[in-house]
């Protein structure tokens, strides 16, 4: 079912509609959706490289908004939405650690989450709400960490174009990894000078 999921999404990108397409995707992907953004992004900028950082404007305010309905899922509905739709991906076992080991630094996931899906993005913005995280501080970090993704894949792209494809779609996740472990060291640096 993933491999259908992940090939239909693809197929998006050569239709007329890819951007509207790009910005619904972008937008559940960040409260409900399981593939990225990314799939549907990449071709997309490959195939109309003028156009990259129009595209990257689009998914980084659909993701944001996304992340929104997020929050507020986790807030208002949490047993009556935000719980099956945790249950449906089999996250709720992650979801409970991040909320037993985190708490109060639930911000410094979301960026490493928007960075790298380290977690995945739906479950902090989730979780964001569900620990009452400030909607403002949410949003602006929701800005930052997929932003940063977004926009330095269109730079990647617009720089090195094909040749960089095969790399971000075999190593995007490494890469992004590795950012978001550097984040999180340079908080627990800062943490414990603090």
């Amino acid at each position: 079912m993933l491999k259908r999921l992940y090939d239909w999404t693809l197929s998006l990108a050569a239709r007329k509609t890819a951007e509207a397409w790009l910005a619904i995707i972008a937008f559940i992907e960040s409260s409900v959706f399981l593939v990225p953004a990314d799939v549907l992004f990449l071709p997309m900028g490959l195939a109309r490289p003028d156009r990259i950082y129009r595209y990257a404007f689009t998914a980084t305010a659909a993701s944001v908004l996304g992340g929104i309905a997020g929050w507020y899922l986790g807030w208002y509905a949490f047993d009556t939405l935000a719980m099956p739709v945790l249950e449906f991906y089999h996250k709720v076992d992650a979801f409970e650690r991040l909320r037993r080991d985190w708490g109060d630094s639930v911000l410094l996931l979301l960026i490493t989450s928007g960075l790298a899906h380290l977690p995945p993005i739906k479950v902090v913005t989730i979780l964001s709400g569900a620990v009452h995280v400030d909607l403002w501080l949410f949003v602006g970090s929701a800005i930052v960490a997929r932003g940063a993704r977004f926009y330095a894949l269109a730079w990647a792209l617009r720089k090195w174009g094909e040749p960089i494809r095969h790399f971000i779609e075999t190593h995007l996740g490494r890469v992004a990894g590795a950012l978001a472990a550097l984040v999180i060291a340079l908080w627990v640096a800062f943490k414990l000078m603090g």
